[in-house]
């Protein structure tokens, strides 16, 4: 079993310590040495030594020679200064010694000092690297499983970590939303299958039964003549709703084309909506062109309309707003349509996108799912807003050259 790794705050203490210990330890040990070395010569012990010897046997050769009583004088001041400057090179010798060891603990005195400032001072710096470094690695982990990431005050650092967090909070994000996209694109596929099914199961009955009402209606007697109207009706209701299986099972085909946004919705708008009611229509001026396909779009637009128009039960105000905009650091058109219906409760609001979802009788349920799969289609964004007695809005967010890379 390898043995457990060191906590990367101890590390961290550990070699910031080491910096700034072993170079300090160094140099005092060298301090020591040089000082223990250069003190002899400084005190010229051993020439003194040497002197005071040479100094005693020449005093000791002339007290026995003939001497005059000047030249005794002289050997004796001689011998007298020389006694004078040997105690006085003791007495320096005695405080050489004593101040090396005053140096010595103070050496060890300044070094202890500077371990503990330097303990202190990786202690800060260990916490200030590592705290943050822990807990983006914590971040990271939550990415990894999914989880959201935490809202707490943050832990102290370098302004760098708070640019890191800022640039993890984004990629999570990004992260989460391509999760979901995948999630959904699958749900999609899966859906879109189905819906290709029942609009093939769908279509190939329906042939023979609508030449059949027709017949019927050439023949059939007056009596029965509501009869086969209503057939008529169910029958063209059931291909309208083939169609929208059809319709949703179909990604756009086809190569994409230059769009004038602003046209493609103020044309929506004008035919879509009906005079008795209030439409408030804005287009920004210089809008980009939209690499895309113009049918889905337009589709895309004419749903949400129709179903708003629909929710204020073909009275009342509508409000279209088309403006440049951005998304994901890229240029991009913005459209916004809001009603002042009835609104759409919280619960509802959250599955409006999902097929098969309808409030409206004899509704699919895939007006907004095929919108969503037709601005998804061009890599943009769609999201709703509402709050009940005050209407909905639903946005749609293109960027301009998103299939620039498929043409």
């Amino acid at each position: 079993m390898p043995p457990k790794q060191l906590h990367y705050r101890t590390r961290l203490f550990l070699i910031l310590s080491l910096f700034a210990l072993v170079p300090a330890a160094l140099l005092t040990v060298l301090w020591g040495v040089t000082l223990g070395s250069a003190l002899p010569i400084v005190t010229g012990r051993a020439g003194w030594d040497s002197v005071a010897a040479t100094g005693r046997r020449a005093i000791a050769a002339a007290e026995t020679a003939p001497l005059n009583r000047k030249q005794r004088a002289a050997f004796s001041e001689h011998e007298r200064e020389l006694g004078a400057s040997l105690e006085q090179a003791e007495r320096f010798n005695y405080l050489v010694r004593r101040g090396a060891e005053v140096v010595v603990v103070s050496s060890i005195i300044v070094l202890a000092a500077i371990g503990f400032g330097a303990s202190r001072v990786a202690g800060h710096l260990s916490r200030q690297l590592s705290r943050p470094i822990d807990e983006l690695v914590e971040w990271t982990e939550l990415i990894r499983r999914g989880e959201q990431l935490p809202s707490a005050p943050r832990k102290r650092g370098a302004p760098e970590f708070e640019i890191l967090r800022q640039r993890l909070k984004m990629a999570a994000i990004a992260l989460d939303l391509g999760r979901q996209r995948a999630v959904e694109a699958e749900r999609l596929r899966a859906f879109r299958e189905s819906a290709r099914q029942v609009a093939h199961e769908l279509k190939n009955p329906l042939t023979p039964i609508r030449f059949a009402i027709d017949r019927l209606r050439r023949g059939a007697p007056p009596e029965l003549a509501e009869t086969v109207e209503v057939l008529a009706i169910e029958t063209e209701r059931l291909e309208r709703t083939a169609r929208s299986f059809a319709q949703f099972g179909r990604l756009p085909e086809g190569p994409p084309s230059q769009i004038d946004i602003g046209e493609l919705v103020r044309y929506a708008a004008t035919t879509t909506v009906p005079p008795t009611m209030t439409l408030d229509l804005t287009v920004a001026e210089g809008l980009p062109m939209i690499l895309g396909y113009h049918d889905a779009l337009a589709g895309a637009v004419s749903n949400v309309l129709l179903n708003a128009v629909d929710a204020c039960e073909g009275k009342g105000k509508l409000t279209v707003r088309v403006s440049e905009s951005s998304l994901q650091g890229k240029r991009a058109v913005n459209i916004q349509i809001e009603d002042n219906g009835p609104g759409i409760g919280a619960q509802q609001l959250k599955r409006i996108w999902e097929p098969y979802v309808t409030n409206k009788a004899g509704g699919t349920g895939l007006g907004l799912a095929i919108a969503r799969q037709a601005v998804w289609a061009h890599d943009g964004s769609v999201s709703a807003h509402s709050d009940i007695g005050t209407g909905t809005r639903i946005e749609f967010t293109l960027p301009i050259d998103a299939l620039m890379t498929e043409t």
